[in-house]
């Protein structure tokens, strides 16, 4: 497990040093909402202090900063530090930065948010991460997390996991020219969701349309590359959360595909 982590920690520094870019709807808050659901409303993170667990290129930072939030705790442990500081700086007197994995999250910041989007499926033990965000988050703080799901996903999965036995293995270079191979097919796809009733539908037509054609190799690329990446059944992220001591936990499953998972630090 310890190589698994830092093999997709080396991954994620790599990729994010590569895709820079957070252009349009791929980087703005209505995609937060989007990705929030109905269980936390963009107002609600208005003055508000949010860590946000695997920062990357900055693209949720600056998300929060644009709905409002007061202060970011941005934390990640990748190489990738250097893309995210470049991504937020001009917005740096409102962000703290931390070079560290979810794990070491500090205790008793007194947080109001932690946010997780996209992270914890890729991390082989994910139960401390959500401890270390119970103790950094204020008495009736929430944390929230994103996951990849297994429910609405099987047609996809039995394409996609046994190419990422191979995807895993490739060197970058050659990972991103098959990214922008299989993004036109990609595209082809979107395409017949706009008439046709086919597998992910509301997905690709929703989210991944709205995406220029650079950030559909993105999400290709990070679908292929990192060393680890677990798919939820609700049970499993319903769990989660439950796991590091939150209570209240509310879950969404977003365009019928991923789970929006929020928890509750008891008063």
């Amino acid at each position: 497990m310890p190589d698994l982590k830092e093999d997709t920690i080396k991954d994620f520094g790599e990729q994010w040093s590569a895709f820079r870019d957070n252009p349009g709807y791929y980087g703005s808050a209505i995609l937060l909402a989007d990705l929030l659901g109905p269980l936390v409303a963009l107002d609600e993170l208005k003055d508000k202090t949010i860590a946000d667990i695997g920062s990357g290129s900055g693209r949720i930072v600056n998300m929060l900063l644009d709905a409002g939030a007061g202060r970011v705790v941005a934390v990640e442990p990748s190489a990738a530090m250097d893309v995210l500081k470049d991504n937020t700086q001009a917005r740096k007197d409102r962000i703290d930065y931390l070079q560290i994995p979810g794990d070491q999250l500090p205790p008793d910041l007194g947080l109001d948010y932690v946010v997780s989007m996209g992270v914890l499926h890729h991390i082989p033990e994910p139960v401390p991460v959500v401890r270390a965000a119970f103790e950094a988050l204020r008495p009736g703080g929430r944390c929230i997390v994103w996951l990849y799901g297994y429910e609405g996903n099987e047609t996809y999965l039995s394409l996609a996991l046994p190419l990422r036995r191979v995807t895993v293995l490739l060197p970058h270079r050659l990972l991103v020219a098959l990214s922008h191979v299989l993004e036109w097919a990609l595209t082809a796809y979107i395409g017949l969701c706009r008439i046709l009733p086919l597998p992910m539908r509301s997905y690709m037509r929703s989210v991944l349309a709205k995406f220029p054609r650079s950030v559909r190799r993105l999400t290709i690329y990070d679908q292929l590359n990192p060393a680890y990446a677990k798919y939820y059944t609700r049970a499993e992220a319903e769990a989660l959360l439950p796991a590091g001591g939150f209570t209240d936990v509310r879950i969404y499953h977003r365009h019928g595909y991923s789970w929006t998972v929020c928890g509750t630090r008891p008063a």
